[in-house]
């Protein structure tokens, strides 16, 4: 069955009409729909998506607005070894990155697309990323012929005529095409050029994959973008920090997966910090400007959230428990009688009975997950309790503080803060994660992942380390820069920091660092607190001896950690700047 839906251009942007139609001709879908982006629209395809057996509706009565989409089972998450960047040299994609030449990858791809949409529909989804009127604002159009993309990134971008209207006769659009083939993993490719501001997508319907605004143009072609025209494109989540007296702050963090990234974007504060807010920008990715304050401007250029579901509960997260109450798309979780859905670390107890993510009956005795560990909600972004509505002011909102962090069970302290910008930068390039059960490779192996961008800068590694110095020069009032790790154990293999809503005393030390009410010690990594400087008033029994021991610097093993930095540095040493060999020769001298 191909798509009810027609439409004709809602552009007049030559740029735009050329390029539509010369994909036509290559695809050759049976019916071209240019997206408007409006209610009727979205009711329109969601009936037919229901109607093809993409989407089921869920219980509208628990979920109003809300349906379910179950993904093939071979394709269920990002790939990085089906991800290319295609730049004319392979030094400008760096050793991290997959690399073809540009004249390769699009012969395969457009003999791979060539008549892929034949008796479907290919929709031209104009999408905006960032507000409207800002100068922070990018355009894309994506060709697709997957509904779930396209209501995904209805909600996830600001879609539809918006975009166009921000477009203009401009040639300054991103071009994404994106067909999914029979989603055979043979024939699976996600390829950027960077310089043609091109994405072609092929042979998945996965969201990391396929809504092309997220990774693909939000930070492998926009941090390509961003170096060549004096920004970042990173993968941070942005916070305004209110106080009691009204005072807000603004604050980004990079944190690499399983890090806690969402939960601390969407922190409630304890009952002990009365009167103070969180407020969340955004979840996943900052665009930074300098602005003519001179301080760095940051906007959240997406419009939802595209959350991991298992281990997301009232306790972990209640403000995303409460966006995702409505008008949201789960994918891959679990699917239970009464059409509601469930997973692993949800607050209700497991059901009787379920359908599992591929579909076939589950109870709780089954030896397989009910949802998969990767499953989605694809949720508005202004459903969030805690939105905050600056997130849609064009001029972004100043970020005085950067926070990294990983998960390491020794040798990193709680909190501690850079000497200056360029040992920040160092900070965040030498960051890393020890692996979990989940991920590949040896438990507790610590692997390097620079500013959590190391699967998604659209460039060489090396070159982005010195865009990051580079960008001093440019910035009159930098942000201050901070490592963080919730997760340091004792001994026995305990957390030594009880996390959670309790990271907010970490996030009021550096709000007033920044602000230049606390003070801190001189040690050999940075600044630390002092108990004196650190808020650890009611915490249930963590006493000063136990904030002594999470802080706790051993010389030994940071000599160790600097060793097993080399195997990051030696992989881009060809490229890495001086400086980040100087930062790490003081290191070793103050060590």
């Amino acid at each position: 069955m191909t798509s009810k839906a027609t439409g004709k251009p809602n552009t007049t942007n030559p740029e735009v009409l050329a390029w539509v139609e010369k994909m036509t001709a290559l695809c050759q879908p049976d019916q071209v729909h240019w997206c408007s982006g409006s209610d009727e629209e979205k009711s329109t395809l969601t009936a037919e998506a229901v109607e093809r057996g993409i989407l089921i509706q869920l219980n509208q009565q628990k979920l109003p607005g809300c349906y379910y989409h179950r993904s093939n089972s071979n394709d269920v998450a990002r790939v990085e070894q089906c991800t290319f960047v295609c730049t004319e040299s392979e030094e400008e994609a760096g050793p991290t990155n997959n690399w073809m030449p540009p004249s390769q990858m699009y012969a395969k791809l457009h003999a791979l697309a060539d008549g892929s949409m034949r008796g479907r529909t290919m929709y031209v989804v104009p999408y905006l990323m960032g507000p409207p009127g800002s100068p922070l604002s990018k355009v894309g159009v994506e060709l697709t012929d997957s509904i779930y993309v396209v209501l995904s990134m209805r909600i996830m971008t600001r879609m539809g005529n918006i975009a166009f209207e921000h477009l203009g006769e401009s040639r300054d659009f991103n071009r994404g095409l994106h067909s999914m083939l029979d989603l055979s993993p043979d024939r699976r490719f996600i390829a950027h050029f960077p310089q043609d501001n091109a994405i072609i997508s092929l042979g998945s319907n996965y969201g990391g994959n396929v809504l092309l605004g997220k990774k693909c143009l939000a930070l492998r072609i926009g941090s390509y973008l961003g170096r060549k025209e004096g920004w970042f494109a990173e993968h941070m989540l942005i916070v305004g920090v209110e106080a009691p007296n009204g005072e807000k702050t603004y604050v980004a963090a990079a944190f690499p997966s399983s890090c806690g990234k969402t939960n601390f974007a969407m922190m409630v504060p304890p009952p002990h910090f009365n009167g103070w807010k969180i407020w969340t920008l955004g979840d996943d990715i900052a665009w930074m400007r300098p602005g003519p304050d001179g301080m760095l401007h940051a906007i959240n250029p997406e419009a939802g959230f595209f959350g991991v579901a298992p281990g997301t509960s009232r306790k972990s997260n209640p403000n995303a428990m409460q966006a995702i109450q409505k008008d949201t798309i789960y994918t891959n979780v679990a699917l239970t009688s009464d059409l509601d859905v469930w997973w692993e670390g949800k607050d209700e107890p497991p059901p009787r009975e379920a359908l599992d993510w591929r579909g076939n009956r589950w109870t709780p005795d089954s030896k397989e997950k009910a949802a998969h560990p990767n499953s989605r909600f694809t949720a508005p972004i202004e459903n969030n309790p805690m939105f905050a509505t600056e997130a849609n002011d064009p001029k972004g909102v100043p970020i005085s503080a950067i926070i990294f962090g990983g998960r390491r069970a020794t040798t990193l302290p709680l909190v501690y803060e850079a000497f200056n910008w360029v040992h920040g930068v160092y900070l965040g390039a030498t960051m890393g994660s020890e692996t979990t059960a989940a991920a590949a490779g040896q438990v507790g192996q610590v692997r390097r992942d620079p500013m959590a961008m190391l699967p998604f800068c659209g460039y060489n590694m090396g070159f982005y380390f010195r865009h990051w110095l580079n960008m001093r020069k440019r910035i009159k009032n930098p942000p201050r820069i901070f490592n963080v790790n919730w997760f340091r154990k004792d001994e026995e293999g305990n957390f030594l920091w009880p996390g959670f809503g309790e990271n907010m005393r970490v996030l009021k030390w550096v709000v007033d660092r920044v602000q230049g009410r606390a003070g801190a010690q001189e040690t050999p990594l940075g600044w630390v607190p002092r108990p004196q400087d650190f808020d650890l008033e009611d915490m249930n029994g963590f006493t000063v001896e136990d904030f002594q021991k999470v802080q706790t610097i051993n010389v030994e093993e940071w000599r160790r950690e600097v060793l097993s930095q080399d195997e990051l540095f030696m992989k881009i040493y060809a490229f890495i700047p001086k400086e980040m060999i100087f930062q790490r020769e003081l290191l070793v001298a103050r060590l």
